[in-house]
């Protein structure tokens, strides 16, 4: 996660200037010992870039990175706040569930960390009026949403950069600041984080592991979720997320079928992927409802197509 350090210094060099650790240390009032440390780790992530001035000294600025144009926009919009004062990197998880209202609880049950870290991590916000309480519930003000998008540039390039040590061609379809699902492009990316013990196959190739063995046409998906269990829910909604096309949507109505996925769990898990809507209409046909209506979210399988589909299968 970018640090308040790695934050300060993006900060200083938001207007496109360049400077030498000395400089930045006096504008960051950090000390240049530790400026060394954070300006390798911007460089490592691309954030920053540096080149040679006077007397052969090193000078950084920042790029076009996808976090330092987030930030710049944050800062445009709402330059009148000292965001690299205010903005540790626990706030910045937490901010990413602050698009709707949600529950303290809720927020630490899945950042999997204590309410009073949360209650923590949300006071300078709380302090400065920019949640929007509702009951027991919180979200950032409707005039905050470029923090919203700083904060998830943030989770994204931190998820970004610890699978592209591992797997250079990954490309991270979804994320949140525990979690990631990624795909790969190459065989040897494959390999590496099969062997890697945080990654697990997801989405199509897991279909597999519960008697379901489908084509893949290219490499499989990945799901980073260290300590968590892997759940046929997940799956579902990892499939829909990386394919919403009818094909997948058949494959992933199969395995509800096969495993008899109950909607209020699968429902639930699918909040997270904002595919509730996706879910509901796909139980109607596993209910026997094979009428499709046209505002359907999804493209659904005739009643023939699935019991073929079934039958195909062997799932009765």
């Amino acid at each position: 996660m970018l640090t308040k350090a790695g934050l300060a210094v993006i900060d200083a060099l938001s207007t496109g200037r360049d400077a030498t650790a000395a400089k930045l240390a006096t504008d960051t009032e950090y000390s240049q010992t530790h400026l060394y440390d954070v300006l390798d780790v911007l460089l490592e992530s691309g954030l920053l870039a540096e080149r040679r001035g006077p007397n052969n000294q090193r000078q950084v600025h920042v790029t076009d990175h996808p976090v330092v144009e987030a930030y710049r926009s944050l800062q445009a919009e709402l330059g009148h706040v000292e965001w690299a004062d205010l903005l540790s990197p626990a706030t910045l998880r937490v901010c990413w569930y602050l698009d709707e209202p949600r529950r303290v609880s809720e927020i630490a049950a899945r950042l999997e960390i204590t309410r009073q870290s949360v209650h923590k991590a949300l006071s300078p916000l709380k302090h400065r009026a920019m949640l929007s309480p509702s009951g027991p519930e919180y979200a950032l003000s409707e005039d905050l949403s470029p923090l919203l998008a700083f904060a998830r540039a943030v989770v994204r390039h931190e998820h970004r950069s610890q699978v592209r040590a591992l797997a250079p061609s990954a490309t991270v379809e979804w994320c949140d600041p525990k979690r990631a699902l990624i795909r790969v492009q190459t065989a040897a990316d494959t390999e590496a984080l099969e062997a890697a013990s945080d990654w697990q196959l997801t989405g199509l190739a897991r279909f597999a592991a519960y008697g379901l063995q489908f084509f893949l046409a290219g490499e499989p998906a990945f799901w980073y979720a260290p300590d968590e269990t892997l759940t046929p829910a997940d799956v579902v909604c990892h499939t829909l997320v990386l394919d919403s096309g009818s094909r997948r949507v058949s494959y992933a109505m199969l395995l509800i079928e096969k495993l008899d996925i109950d909607q209020e769990t699968l429902t639930e898990t699918a909040q997270w992927y904002e595919l509730e809507s996706t879910v509901a209409a796909m139980y109607r046909p596993l209910e026997g409802a094979f009428d499709v209506s046209d505002d359907s979210p999804v493209v659904l399988p005739s009643e023939a197509e699935f019991t073929a589909l079934k039958k195909q299968y062997g799932v009765s």
